[in-house]
């Protein structure tokens, strides 16, 4: 009879073993996982919420203008939005460090309407969007009058304006002479302290407020000569006439009449006396030279004063504009208007206009009715 073997018992290896005790641990890790991921999931979910809650509702309570200076840190922004009392500082510092904004502050004016949320203020802040200013001036008389309007509305000080409209040897690197102008007439016509005003033009101008003093003048410098190109060139070569030359003219013409219709008639009073060569003896030279436009009457010892600007003992026109003329005094002399007029006088009405003569007889005539009526009004 034949005997079987009997089988051998098959142990489970420590494989075995190892592999069902690593899958437990597996699971369990998983499990933790899935659970660590659910509550990220939901605190993510949370703060997402939170930020919504905090940027997304109201937080100015009334429109508040902010104006950081040139190197202002957070701190300083922080405090000028605690002071004006207007802005929730809890919600615009919480977004302000989640959006890092602490280490991106940008100088500037911002404007923060009423009802905008602490997200827009940030992200207005941390962009440097900022709001433009707005710049008007009309006759000016002096630098130091023109640094006074233009330091209440950008952040360069009067003192740094006069300063640089002073400086000689940054002037010097601008002209007057139009795009393609030779070299001599380049150098003829620069830019100097006596000069300097015929580089603005009186009108309304938008600039951002952190802009500097040499910002300033260069973009005033652009104005002009974006208000040249073209056709008032044009113009100003027909006459042979430069740039300075009008403007200057222009300049006596604005103080001359505050009526637009007879500008054109006193611009050619002047340019005909120009082209005889003759005295312009505009009274307006003489104020300027005395330092007085206050003067009623011009007396013998103010047209004794010596001065470059005065006009009745120097031939030609002045070294540069005594005023900011405006637009329509620059066009009036543009206009190059063809009349045979060589003087004028103010009507005796006190109406503003003049009166105008082409011969001296005449003039001398309307002067002393002029005379007359101030001597009634005991005006000296």
């Amino acid at each position: 009879m034949k005997v079987r073997k009997p089988r051998r018992r098959r142990h489970r290896s420590n494989t075995y073993y190892g592999s069902a005790y690593g899958t437990g641990k597996r699971k369990r890790f998983s499990r933790r996982l899935k659970v660590g991921l659910y509550v990220l999931a939901v605190f993510i979910f949370g703060l997402m919420v939170c930020v919504a809650t905090i940027g997304l509702g109201s937080a100015v309570k009334a429109r508040t203008i902010l104006f950081i200076p040139t190197g202002a840190g957070y701190a300083q922004v922080q405090d000028s939005l605690r002071a004006s009392g207007n802005v929730q500082m809890l919600k615009f510092e919480v977004l302000s460090r989640i959006k890092g904004y602490p280490e991106t502050v940008k100088p500037g004016r911002y404007v923060l309407d009423r009802g905008v949320t602490a997200l827009a203020v940030v992200n207005k802040l941390r962009a440097g969007d900022q709001d433009e200013v707005r710049i008007t001036f009309n006759k000016i008389r002096s630098v130091s009058q023109l640094a006074g309007i233009v330091s209440k509305r950008i952040e360069a000080d009067s003192v740094s304006i006069v300063r640089v409209l002073s400086d000689s040897a940054f002037l010097s690197r601008f002209t007057y002479a139009f795009e393609g102008a030779d070299s001599a007439m380049e150098a003829a016509l620069r830019v100097n302290p006596a000069n300097v005003l015929g580089c603005f033009i009186p009108n309304t101008y938008y600039f951002y407020w952190d802009t500097d003093a040499e910002e300033f003048f260069k973009r005033m410098y652009w104005e002009l000569n974006d208000f040249w190109e073209g056709e008032r060139q044009a113009k100003a070569d027909s006459m042979d006439m430069d740039r300075l030359e009008i403007i200057s003219l222009a300049s006596i013409v604005e103080e001359e009449t505050n009526k637009k219709d007879e500008r054109a008639d006193i611009a050619s009073v002047y340019l005909n006396r120009l082209r005889r060569r003759m005295l312009l003896q505009a009274d307006p030279t003489v104020k300027y030279a005395v330092g007085d436009f206050g003067l009623k009457r011009i007396l013998k010892e103010h047209l004794a004063v010596e001065s470059p600007y005065n006009t009745y003992k120097e031939r030609g026109l002045p070294p540069g504009p005594i005023c900011t003329p405006s637009i329509s005094s620059i066009d009036a002399v543009l206009e190059n208007k063809q009349t045979k007029y060589l003087y004028f006088c103010a009507k005796p009405d006190f109406s503003g206009y003049h009166v105008f003569a082409t011969s001296y007889a005449r003039h001398l005539a309307n002067a002393r009715a002029y005379q007359r009526e101030l001597n009634k009004l005991g005006v000296r």
